[in-house]
């Protein structure tokens, strides 16, 4: 949403507060820095944006620090295989995202040569960015006076405005306001100051208020429990599913892999091979699915929880004496050491089942 009010009354006590107790972080420019005429780069804002939808920071930065040293511009990202994208992706989770990064360099590099457009617009106009990113990109990289919204502003505004409808119907009334307090000076920096100070001063529990600089506005404040707010709609509880997982262990230490198929959860990511489970369905559980006949014995139980469901996985281990030629339609396996387990794209519930079949998988891992 882009907005032309001029500058609000609360935009400056934010913004001062953001000036002197703002978090240092890798993609960032913080203000020192912009007063020394540094340019944010849209490639860096546009990545940690992307990493950051649903994880959180720490667990990002890493992430974002070896993405850069590996693909320093755009240009670099665009030209690498899907395959090292996805394994040096493996452990973030939302595993589209990662399909759409690469897509989206690609869009960026071949037609737009090189360049991200600055605006919200020309940015959604790219794959794999939404309303939320195309808002942030603009106004962090490009100084648009666009509205940004995340769940830390979201806990902010309803704070702010004592918003008592339940999310998420009061998105939409959240993202007026929000658009309503970005200022026509500085909107990137608004937008990190709302994003910081939900982060570190207006947090979920126990907020911080006599240091919030919308100490005097807040509505919550007045009404003497901002903790009643955000107001959330009841969450439905996880469906629980269930299937089976199959480590097969030669005697060389190889162990057998294969690729999930493209579209779908974990879609491009590696994977032991498993049932067919899905969110909606439950996989088979016993030996009687494993992909090829041998001494399958029960290694145990891992849980891991996705966004929808909760998902519970029985481990088989089978020690193989020679390689089994493996044809699995879509999904072919081949035979990897153990020992360069790390350089695979596995998801965090693929290392889970693995570890639990051979403890010091990824402990002998070289990476």
């Amino acid at each position: 949403m882009t907005i032309t009010t001029l500058d609000t009354p609360l935009a400056k006590p934010l913004l001062d507060w953001y000036d002197r107790h703002h978090r240092d972080l890798p993609w960032r420019v913080a203000p020192g820095m912009a007063a020394r005429g540094v340019k944010p780069a849209p490639y860096r804002v546009w990545l940690s944006e992307v990493m950051l939808q649903q994880t959180t920071v720490q667990a990002v930065k890493p992430y974002f620090e070896r993405f850069l040293k590996r693909w320093p511009e755009v240009t670099d990202l665009a030209a690498a295989e899907n395959d090292a994208v996805m394994a040096a992706w493996a452990g973030l989770g939302y595993y589209a995202r990662a399909r759409n990064l690469k897509k989206c360099a690609e869009a960026v590099a071949n037609e737009h040569g090189g360049i991200f457009p600055d605006t919200e617009e020309g940015l959604k106009s790219l794959p794999g960015i939404g309303d939320y990113t195309a808002a942030a990109v603009a106004a962090i990289a490009f100084n648009r006076q666009a509205a940004v919204m995340d769940g830390n502003v979201e806990r902010v505004i309803s704070r702010l405005y004592a918003i008592a409808t339940p999310l998420p119907a009061a998105k939409p009334a959240m993202r007026k306001k929000v658009a309503l307090l970005t200022p026509a000076d500085r909107p990137g920096d608004f937008a990190q100051a709302m994003m910081d100070l939900g982060a570190t001063i207006c947090t979920p529990k126990r907020p911080a208020c006599s240091l919030c600089p919308f100490r005097g506005a807040c509505e919550a404040l007045k009404l003497s429990d901002p903790e009643l707010f955000p107001v959330k709609a009841a969450k439905k509880e996880k469906p629980v599913r269930y299937g089976a997982a199959f480590i097969a262990v030669t005697a060389d230490g190889e162990i057998l892999l294969r690729r999930r198929i493209d579209s779908g959860l974990l879609g491009g990511m590696t994977e032991v091979p498993t049932t067919a489970w899905t969110a909606r369905i439950d996989g088979e559980t016993s030996a009687d699915a494993a992909p090829f006949e041998a001494a399958w014995r029960a290694s145990g139980t891992v849980t891991h929880v996705f966004t929808h469901f909760e998902l519970r996985l029985s481990i088989w281990r089978a020690a193989i004496a020679t390689k089994v030629a493996v044809d699995d339609g879509p999904n072919d396996g081949w035979w990897e050491p153990v020992t360069n387990l790390e350089a695979q794209a596995l998801p965090t519930i693929m290392k889970k089942a693995i570890a639990v079949a051979i403890p010091l998988a990824f402990k002998t891992s070289k990476g």
